[in-house]
């Protein structure tokens, strides 16, 4: 007779190596899972050097359930240990969530190497009716679908009580001080993001004699193709060359919510609208700062987060009609920023415990 293995849940990380979002997450959702069910998780680290076949078999027959959350770490180098460890968990009859934040949006060869968790796993968490789609129309796991289940996504990083001072905000402030219209962008830097359309949306209000500054908080995401280059080869050809800012990495969220406290408005044209997986609008959002941006392609995009559609409503989040011009963002971005909006108080502990109680069901 097996006697009942001590945990209920255990989720796959990396340890301090863990600094990406999804590390983030993926840290954040296991406090919060504790919160609920105290001593009823652990944690199995997988690096280059960390997790042994052993280490990973007696982790997996002490929990009845397995978490994994792709990428663990640097993906191209620790893959087949989370792979392995979800095959045992399989062999073993354990539970295995996926969580999954996208799929058509990565590179081939990430979702080559994700796909044999889709076929291991017996629940898949997504955050978007967007990305469910993408894996229901990929020709060879899209049945895989039917195992999708919709969570609500929560933003990482929550307002301190404080922001904190820097060269950069006083920088902003110097700026708003100047009359210019400062406007932001939060997040790492890549193609997804349609960062240049941002500058064309800048030229548009340089013309219109706002004086505009765009500060981009945060970095370029290191790849194979040329977005930093392009991108500041764009911002020159528009002549905003001495009107935008890229602020580079921000050592804490203090420091970041500094900057956001000098921004006028935040602005994402994205290709795909917005959906309900981008957490760095949340995290702007909990600024008080209006924020303009695509409207969803989906109409029930928010269906599955009445917190996300509640922003909308109230009008923190103001959307742009899809395949609108660049005028039209102009023109929201003015109207955003003149606008005297009361938000209502952000409770980052209940969106937290939204995402919780959404997984917990599928444990």
């Amino acid at each position: 007779m097996t006697s009942e293995p001590p945990y209920q849940t255990l989720f796959l990380g990396a340890g301090p190596q863990m600094q990406c979002g999804v590390g983030q997450f993926t840290r954040l959702l296991q406090q919060e899972i504790e919160r609920s069910s105290p001593g009823g998780s652990t944690t199995l680290t997988l690096t280059r050097t960390d997790g042994s076949f052993r280490d990973i078999r007696h982790a997996v027959d002490s929990v009845n359930s397995v978490v994994c959350n792709f990428p663990i770490v640097a993906w191209k180098r620790v893959i087949v240990r989370p792979l392995l460890t979800l095959l045992i968990a399989k062999l073993r009859r354990r539970k295995v969530v996926l969580i999954q934040h996208e799929w058509a949006g990565l590179h081939w060869a990430r979702r080559l190497t994700y796909a044999p968790a889709l076929l291991l796993a017996d629940t898949i968490v997504m955050f978007t009716p967007l990305v469910r789609r993408e894996l229901a129309d990929d020709f060879w796991v899209g049945w895989t679908v039917k195992k999708v289940a919709l969570a609500p996504l929560p933003p990482n990083i929550e307002a301190p009580a404080k922001p904190a001072d820097s060269e950069l905000r006083q920088r902003l402030a110097r700026a708003r001080a100047d009359r210019r219209l400062v406007i932001g962008h939060f997040g790492s830097i890549y193609p997804g993001k349609q960062p240049n359309a941002l500058l064309d949306i800048g030229a548009i209000l340089k013309r219109r004699g706002l004086k505009p500054l765009i500060v981009y908080i945060g970095s370029f995401i290191r790849g194979t193709d040329n977005v930093e280059q392009d991108f500041f080869a764009r911002a020159s050809a528009l002549g905003l060359t001495d009107d935008v800012i890229v602020s580079g990495y921000v050592a804490s969220d203090a420091e970041v919510f500094g900057l956001f406290s000098e921004v006028d408005a935040f602005c994402y044209p994205l290709g795909e609208g917005l959906t309900a997986r981008r957490s760095s609008v949340l995290t702007c959002v909990q600024s008080g700062k209006p924020l303009v941006v695509t409207a969803p392609a989906l109409g029930e995009e928010f269906d599955h987060h009445p917190r996300f559609r509640q922003l909308i409503e109230s009008g923190a989040i103001a959307l742009v009609a899809r395949g609108s011009g660049d005028e039209a963002y102009a023109d929201s971005i003015v109207a955003a920023a003149k606008a005297q909006v009361t938000r209502a108080p952000f409770d980052f502990r209940g969106w937290w415990h939204d995402v919780a109680a959404a997984v917990n069901a599928q444990l």
